[in-house]
């Protein structure tokens, strides 16, 4: 955590508490703060700041002279469009794409979708996954999640109204690159992303996203896993 998110019902006037359990194990484990130590601390959904430790208690942190004055980063303007992927990684491509800035993330079916993984109770757990990513981060405002259980109704009637400049879909077999797409460097980044699964995406699902305006593009020659796949691309929109 490299700053302490709280929701607005946890502050009062200049004060603030912390009674979440791995938010307190982290600040007397890992932070190894004791009283009058200052906190980097943020207002879910509003500014960041700072909070002094006023007294500690196993279940609660109290904080005194909270000084909330900064604003979170401005988030991407960026939509990824992300097969579901497999329980085990979903954790971490939502921690990775919310500390990024992605500002809205949909959960989309494929054909390789497994369906058992629309069943998986990680799904519940997004806000969670949500609040790491932001803490990491260092920012306050909670991504948009949609959950696109449909592919077929999902790409014809709602993916052109997300593209507000242009889009793309992630396919190792293009013949473009993206390097290649985004050339010259006046070019704007695109403003939709389309990740597939581990297997990728199938033709008819790539035939179906050109259909709405996203250009197949190749980030190189290898195969990556969907989270190495997440992070490449997505590190074009911090250089």
């Amino acid at each position: 955590m490299n700053c302490i998110l709280l929701p607005s019902d946890n502050f009062s006037a200049d004060t603030a508490y912390i009674d979440d359990a791995a938010q307190i194990t982290h600040v007397t484990q890992v932070l190894a703060a004791t009283a009058g130590d200052k906190l980097k601390i943020g207002k879910l959904g509003g500014q960041l700041g700072t909070g002094q430790i006023a007294s500690m208690h196993s279940d609660k942190i109290e904080l005194c002279d909270v000084q909330l004055s900064c604003a979170p980063p401005k988030k991407l303007d960026l939509t990824v469009v992300l097969a579901l992927p497999r329980p085990k990684v979903l954790r971490r491509l939502i921690m990775d794409m919310t500390a990024l800035g992605v500002r809205h993330i949909v959960l989309i079916n494929s054909y390789r979708t497994q369906k058992s993984y629309w069943q998986s109770p990680m799904l519940d757990r997004l806000d969670e996954f949500v609040l790491e990513g932001l803490q990491q981060g260092v920012d306050t405002i909670v991504p948009r999640i949609t959950l696109a259980k449909r592919f077929k109704p999902f790409v014809e009637d709602e993916l052109a109204g997300l593209i507000t400049c242009r889009a793309i879909v992630a396919h190792p077999y293009s013949a473009q690159s993206f390097a290649q797409y985004v050339q010259p460097s006046s070019l704007a980044l695109p403003s939709l992303v389309c990740i597939g699964s581990e297997g990728g995406w199938i033709d008819y699902e790539i035939d179906l996203l050109a259909k709405q305006g996203c250009t197949a593009v190749t980030i190189g020659p290898r195969i990556l896993r969907t989270e190495a796949a997440v992070n490449v691309i997505l590190g074009q929109w911090l250089l």
